[in-house]
């Protein structure tokens, strides 16, 4: 009998733990680069424009709600701790890093990136810590969205958020995250108990006359820098 109630105890538990998904997941990508490891003067721009209409304390035009403030911040690399760090400052909490660091062969990092990946949303959906908040993934664009990437490894094995969080189930979500596009936001909602997203949508980051400098342009087309910027550009 005993064993029988101890086994219940684990299945209940077990069930809490499957179903722990954050209510909201705001997703960004870094800043304009520098170099593999800083941000250039544009992205750190993006970064304090980010902070004072939308990610901040008392933004301007805040994505979260008055009574549910972002629970946590995490990101992956150099460049997404750079963009996120005004934001999460101005809310006294720390980054979580899942860390992937440029200081290997472009393989290394690319397999890093995709491990830590991996690791970061299946803890973010089984942790009870973050079960009905909203969070903030600042990421590497590919292994947020990437056909390459998806097509090279199965579901069972899925490195980008948009297979791990199964967003390729709902309309609307783009395949890929284009390299000349910045300033946007994915935001997925999960109901209450499910770890299944519900609805997806995009905002785009538009900040008017305060930062003229930084890019605002469509999803997908050019963001128009070039060498003179300072960033790091495509040939």
């Amino acid at each position: 009998m005993l064993r029988i109630v101890l086994a219940a105890i684990i299945l209940v538990g077990l069930a809490a733990t499957a179903f722990a998904a954050p209510s909201r997941i705001i997703i960004l990508r870094h800043g304009e680069k520098a170099d593999p490891w800083k941000l250039c003067g544009i992205g750190l721009q993006r970064a304090q424009a980010l902070k004072l209409n939308y990610l901040g304390q008392d933004a301007a035009k805040s994505l979260f709600e008055a009574d549910e403030p972002p629970a946590f911040f995490f990101a992956i690399t150099p460049h997404t701790a750079e963009l996120a760090s005004p934001a999460v400052k101005s809310w006294n909490k720390p980054i979580i890093l899942y860390s992937a660091m440029p200081n290997g062969s472009k393989k290394d990092m690319a397999e890093t990136l995709n491990t830590r990946t991996r690791e970061a949303a299946n803890n973010i959906l089984a942790n009870p810590t973050l079960k009905g908040k909203t969070i903030v993934m600042v990421w590497e664009h590919k292994h947020i969205a990437d056909p390459k990437l998806d097509a090279k490894y199965e579901r069972e094995a899925a490195v980008t958020l948009r297979q791990l969080f199964s967003l390729d189930i709902l309309p609307g979500v783009p395949a890929a995250w284009p390299d000349d596009t910045y300033d946007y936001f994915w935001i997925v909602d999960f109901p209450k108990n499910s770890n299944v997203p519900s609805k997806f949508s995009m905002v785009k980051q538009e900040f008017g006359m305060s930062f003229p400098k930084v890019p605002a342009n469509d999803w997908g087309e050019p963001d128009g820098l070039d060498a003179s910027s300072g960033c790091e550009v495509k040939d």
